[in-house]
């Protein structure tokens, strides 16, 4: 925005501290001058009877105080005024150094370097708590715009990948005629239901994280339900007993993204199972000002610290197993994170001691879902 030049900031309190000063200065020589007139004697027979009873000091009048009064306290405005411009100066420059270093931390920034911080010092105050808002959005502003690189940079990757296997298959097609076409066309077929998978998954995680949605209430049993439905045929593949428990668990967001985040971990656990024999449980209830979803598998053992990568884009734990169709993009628990985030809610993710992991999910309640909670 292109604004005219105007005074500083510093100038302004400046003046506004002298301007005050010379005021205050004035007032105080104002009423000096009132009372010492009750004192001065003059020549008005009426005033004398005026002040009966007041002692009147005589040998001045009026005009003899005026000439000597005058020039003081000319004397006296001016030499407040010079203290109140040098007074003013020094204590507005002081006042504003933590502006000066905020604005100087907010120049770095918008040259591209999030990593300064003005780490001011001193006792809690307007200014510090000022400075400490700023530091803590340029942290936040530094880790979201890192995230958004490196998920750049996979996305490009995992695209370039399926892009990269279709031009070989062309190639070799075009170099040897001869080749089954029928293979070609399959193997053609599952690069590109990937490449399109994964397009969507990052078109879902763009509008949950952009919150681009319609809220309306929800019923985090009946997704439960009906994303355990859709699942079955995949865990009876497998050897998973998949069961569903809990009570009607009301909140409010989007019907398709909760059904896709629920999707996502009901399909994630029965992936990365026990290749026979496992099991997974989700499990619904309103709780106190929430409705939790809890999803619970069993599997091979999962080390604590791999666990918070979880979440990440692209991010895959190779002590999982991933060894079929179903296993996914690498977008299944990110874009359950988001759309978490997008509901205002909390994702932990806890490994089993015996092997597997159980994710809660704690979206915020509805007044209906937590009397509910309570009654039972």
């Amino acid at each position: 925005m292109n604004r005219r030049p105007g005074l500083s900031a510093r100038l302004k309190l400046t003046l506004s501290y002298a301007g005050f000063l010379l005021f205050a200065g004035a007032l105080l020589l104002a009423v000096v001058w009132v009372f010492v007139l009750r004192w001065l004697r003059t020549d008005d027979p009426k005033a004398i009877q005026h002040k009966v009873g007041v002692v009147i000091i005589t040998g001045f009048d009026r005009s003899d105080a005026l000439r000597g009064f005058v020039p003081a306290a000319a004397t006296a405005l001016a030499f407040l005024l010079v203290i109140g411009l040098l007074g003013g100066w020094i204590l507005a420059g002081r006042m504003l150094v933590p502006l000066t270093r905020i604005a100087d931390a907010a120049r770095l920034a918008a040259s591209g370097s999030l990593s300064h911080r003005v780490h001011m010092e001193g006792r809690e105050d307007e200014f510090r708590e000022l400075a400490d808002a700023f530091d803590t959005m340029l942290e936040q502003l530094e880790s979201h715009v890192g995230e958004q690189q490196r998920f750049a940079a996979n996305a490009s990757h995992e695209l370039r990948t399926p892009l990269a296997i279709s031009q070989t298959l062309l190639d070799a097609a075009r170099n040897d005629p001869t080749r089954d076409q029928g293979e070609l066309i399959e193997r053609l077929h599952t690069v590109n239901s990937r490449a399109i998978h994964l397009t969507e998954s990052l078109l879902l995680l763009s509008r949950a994280d952009g919150r681009s949605f319609t809220r309306e209430p929800v019923d985090l049993s009946l997704l439960a339900e009906e994303a355990a439905e859709t699942l079955l045929p995949l865990a009876e593949k497998r050897g998973t007993n998949l069961d569903v428990t809990g009570e009607a668990t009301q909140t409010v967001g989007s019907s398709a993204l909760l059904l896709r985040m629920v999707t996502n971990l009901v399909q994630n656990a029965i992936v990365h199972n026990l290749p026979a024999g496992g099991t997974v449980t989700v499990h619904t209830e309103p709780q106190q000002d929430a409705s939790v979803l809890r999803v619970e598998n069993t599997g091979p053992a999962l080390p604590p610290e791999l666990v918070p990568t979880l979440t990440e884009p692209f991010q895959r734990a190779t002590e999982r197993v991933r060894t079929d169709e179903h296993a996914g993009v690498g977008l299944g628990l990110a874009i359950v994170h988001s759309i978490v985030r997008a509901h205002d809610g909390t994702l932990d993710l806890t490994p089993r001691p015996s092997g597997g992991l159980v994710v809660t999910i704690r979206l915020p309640g509805t007044p209906q879902s937590s009397s509910a909670g309570g009654a039972h």
